[in-house]
């Protein structure tokens, strides 16, 4: 056979064009529902984005300026981060642009290399960039956890002064970086509203209602409460809350500072009859108050904010602002928070899922609560996995059940059609199930001030009862499962340490030197303890390789001989050529 004729072997099956069926991208026109009302057809998109989200007022903060140290005058933000949740960044192009026209900064400056660089053309490290007057933006589109809270994570990246952060906000408290709100002012029908208020409260004009609004929707609370005072003389209206931390600023409208400040819902409550009363109540007893309250509110909140409204007011009222409808439910049920918490009496092991690292207090909760948890003789293990969701929390077995710390508008899930493996609780929930006696008031909280609040309270307790003798046997007692109606003799794995203390050996063969994992009795032992991971392990049907030899009575070494294995290509391998001819 000549070289000319020599084919190369095929490999795959014969494939051309034909066999594949190309699809072209789909242009898609987004559906920009937030400026229903604001934009109509044949108007300019720019202008409506110029009146949704206040453009000239962002201009204004962004563009302020300050003199350095040297005397020179120059931009006080110039590395500025715009957040956007995923329902607005379809218009993140558009605000770029309004506002780099607006200010005169479309030219594009490239960073100055630092003298330290080896090359001129070599590369050069964030730390290392030196950057000129003019301001440079960046677009955060996909956040990190809720879209709700500031991304800090990804603000620093870039090493942000500022942070814009648009849309719904929960006000709650960031660590370091300034931000603006640009909350963006929704087209609301007053007229509407107040119709549908008068015809849902027309048989009890004396009730004691308050009026409230997601962040959004809040700018047209003032209007809607002077048309129905006069026929409501209980109606109150609750403003948004920012305290008063010169770090966090608002754009395109001014707060109302004048009422009640309730921080666990961020709102300041305006037209209080007893507002010289309530100056200095704390915040339970702030709960308290707002229970002869019904809540009136624009909006359908996320299911944890949701729940939490149930429980603070005496009734809720959702409206529907799209379609201006009442909304009849379902709610979160409260007592399935209940049976969640008895389930984590029970448990032996306990993942505390973090779902922020924004958030001032989020370091202070994770330290109290893993104390908590040692001292309750139960195992922990700490989570950081970006935006949880089934297949991430389906991974880890071996946790009984989950804790979420995170924002209370969005970053707790509150799962309703048990879609999760494993149960999830909230840090309030998990507070309760470690206490040595329940007793369930019907509060529930997600707020991390009113937790820490909670936790030294107990420590206090504590400290006051130390002298009180405790039965020496009241460690070793099962606890009851409420939920299953049984003892559960493993909800403890660590109350009894000096138990799992293994002696070690005075002689130790060749075969152990070195080793950090000796079976002993079918049970793994790491480093002279007892583990709680190797005994989940030592249940299961598979525990890794050569165990089915040691489940099938074999010699383990027969694994490992090294047998020749099949050889040749998919299509047809050596044993198959030998049997077909």
């Amino acid at each position: 056979m000549t070289q000319e004729n020599t084919v190369p072997p095929s490999l795959s099956t014969y494939q051309d064009d034909s066999v594949f069926e190309f699809d072209r991208a789909q242009t898609k026109n987004s559906s920009r529902k937030h400026l229903n009302g604001i934009h109509k057809p044949g108007q300019d998109l720019t202008e409506a984005i110029y009146q949704y989200y206040s453009i000239e007022d962002i201009g204004n903060f962004i563009n302020q300026k300050e003199a350095s140290a040297d005397g020179k005058v120059t931009f006080k933000y110039k590395a500025i981060t715009l957040q956007f949740p995923d329902d607005l960044i379809c218009d993140s192009a558009a605000i770029v642009q309004a506002l780099q026209d607006r200010n005169k900064t479309s030219e594009k400056k490239e960073p100055v290399q630092s003298e330290d660089t080896v090359e001129p053309n070599s590369c050069v490290k964030c730390q290392n960039v030196i950057l000129n007057d003019e301001q440079q933006v960046w677009i955060l589109a996909d956040t990190s956890y809720s879209p709700c809270c500031v991304d800090e994570v990804a603000a620093e990246h870039v090493k942000s002064d500022l942070v814009v952060h648009f849309g719904d906000a929960c006000l709650n408290p960031v660590r370091t970086i300034p931000t603006l709100y640009v909350f963006g002012k929704p087209f609301v029908d007053k007229k509407k509203v107040v119709q549908d208020f008068v015809l849902k409260y027309d048989n009890d004009r004396e009730k004691k209602i308050v009026l409230m609004a997601d962040a959004p929707h809040s700018h047209c609370l003032r209007g809607i409460y002077d048309e129905l005072i006069d026929s409501f003389p209980n109606l109150v209206y609750a403003d948004l809350s920012i305290g008063s931390d010169s770090r966090y600023f608002v754009a395109g409208r001014e707060l109302t500072g004048n009422g009640k400040v309730f921080k666990e819902l961020n709102r300041v409550v305006i037209g209080l009859n007893d507002f010289e009363m309530l100056s200095d109540i704390s915040p339970d007893e702030e709960v308290e108050y707002l229970q002869n309250y019904d809540l009136f509110h624009l909006g359908v909140p996320a299911a944890p904010k949701l729940l939490q409204l149930t429980t603070y007011f005496r009734d809720c009222v959702l409206y529907e602002t799209s379609d201006y409808k009442i909304v009849a439910g379902p709610f979160p049920n409260l007592l399935r928070r209940y049976k969640f918490m008895n389930v984590a009496r029970t448990a032996g092991t306990i993942g505390l899922l973090v779902n922020t690292l924004s958030l001032s207090d989020t370091k202070d909760v994770i330290n109290r609560l893993s104390q908590k948890i040692k001292s309750a003789g139960k195992k922990y293990y700490l989570f950081v996995v970006g935006k949880p969701n089934v297949a991430k929390l389906a991974n880890f077995e071996p946790v009984d059940i989950w804790c979420i710390i995170g924002c209370n508008q969005n970053g707790i899930i509150i799962d309703e059609t048990n879609e999760y493996f494993k149960p999830i609780v909230t840090p309030y929930e998990l507070l309760l199930a470690l206490k040595d006696e329940v007793t369930w008031t019907g509060k529930w909280f997600t707020s991390f001030n009113l937790l820490l609040d909670e936790m030294q309270k107990e420590v206090n307790d504590n400290h006051a009862g130390e002298g009180e003798d405790k039965d020496s046997d009241e460690d070793d007692a099962p606890d009851f499962d409420l939920v299953t109606g049984t003892f559960a003799s493993k909800s403890r794995p660590l109350r009894r340490l000096k138990h799992l203390q293994i002696s070690q050996e005075s002689t130790k063969s060749n075969d152990d030197d070195g080793k950090l994992v000796k079976k002993l009795s079918g049970a793994v032992v790491l480093n002279g303890t007892v583990s709680t991971s190797a005994e989940h392990l030592q249940q299961r049907a598979w525990i890794g390789l050569g165990s089915d030899y040691d489940a099938s009575g074999l010699d383990s070494s027969v694994g490992a001989i090294v047998e020749e294995g099949r050889d040749g290509i998919a299509r047809g391998y050596n044993y198959d050529q030998k049997s077909t001819n």
